[in-house]
């Protein structure tokens, strides 16, 4: 009689821990966090959350102002916003007006 491994032999398992972290929960995080406070600062070289708040701003949820030396912001488009500069610091904000998904919620 032959026996057989219950073992599955074709499963690999990938090194490392898997985060536990979602990119749509980091975002909504975000988001939330945004819309409690008003606006958030974000450091010049955090580019994952400026690719984020870039995501949010396309999506017409937040927008983005890029800090300059002298302490004056200017507005990004979210054509610019694309690019997540790590030159200058960004202030991210909730929309002065109300985002589209919030308009087709009413």
């Amino acid at each position: 009689m032959e026996t057989t491994s219950l073992q599955p032999t074709n499963v690999v398992r990938f090194p490392g821990a898997r985060s536990s972290a979602s990119l749509g929960r980091d975002q909504k995080s975000l988001m939330d966090a945004i819309y409690m406070a008003g606006s958030l600062p974000i450091a010049a070289e955090d580019r994952a959350t400026k690719v984020m708040a870039t995501r949010l701003n396309i999506s017409g949820f937040v927008m983005i102002d890029e800090v300059m030396a002298d302490g004056t912001a200017r507005r990004l488009r979210a054509s610019e916003a694309i690019n997540a500069s790590t030159e200058h610091p960004w202030r991210v904000s909730k929309p002065s007006h109300r985002p589209v998904y919030e308009m087709m919620q009413a």
